[in-house]
């Protein structure tokens, strides 16, 4: 039963980002194109997508503390650190040069790869580039964690 609400939920996710058109590298590069609001060629609809998440999530988050365990699960998986640290920040501005120069973000790359049409290459050389930063990213984890152990 979980793996078909994880697919479900996953279906669900994709489908929005499609809807809104987040898979959409040049939709995306308009709207994060600033330098385009004086020429009047900025595009802020994919603003109405974050506007959107917002009460959505308030209203998820607010339900779940009221919730004693998940339906599906034996427990919650909320992050327990809220420090603001070094690989914080590091990963944030990683995280947005990459979607300001591709206009691919991670979570929409994959759920592309049906719609990328004469784009396939691009879009399989970002996810290429996003699974390798990844697993660097877990290596030098490890390799910090030894090292602190050590």
């Amino acid at each position: 039963m979980n793996i078909f609400i994880a697919l479900l939920a996953g279906a669900l996710f994709g489908a929005g980002l499609t809807v809104a058109q987040m898979v959409n590298p040049q939709k995306v590069l308009n709207f994060l194109d600033l330098a385009a609001m004086s020429t009047g060629k900025w595009d802020p609809t994919l603003l109405f997508v974050f506007i959107g998440a917002l009460p959505t999530m308030f209203i998820a988050y607010r339900l779940q503390t009221m919730m004693a365990k998940p339906a599906y699960e034996i427990d919650f998986r909320i992050p327990k650190l809220n420090a603001v640290d070094l690989p914080l920040v590091a990963g944030s501005v990683i995280f947005g040069i990459g979607w300001g120069l591709g206009g691919i973000c991670p979570g929409p790359s994959i759920t592309a790869f049906p719609l990328a049409g004469p784009m396939l290459t691009n879009l399989a050389i970002f996810v290429a580039a996003m699974m390798a930063g990844i697993a660097l990213a877990l290596m030098l984890k490890s390799f910090s964690a030894k090292r602190a152990n050590a």
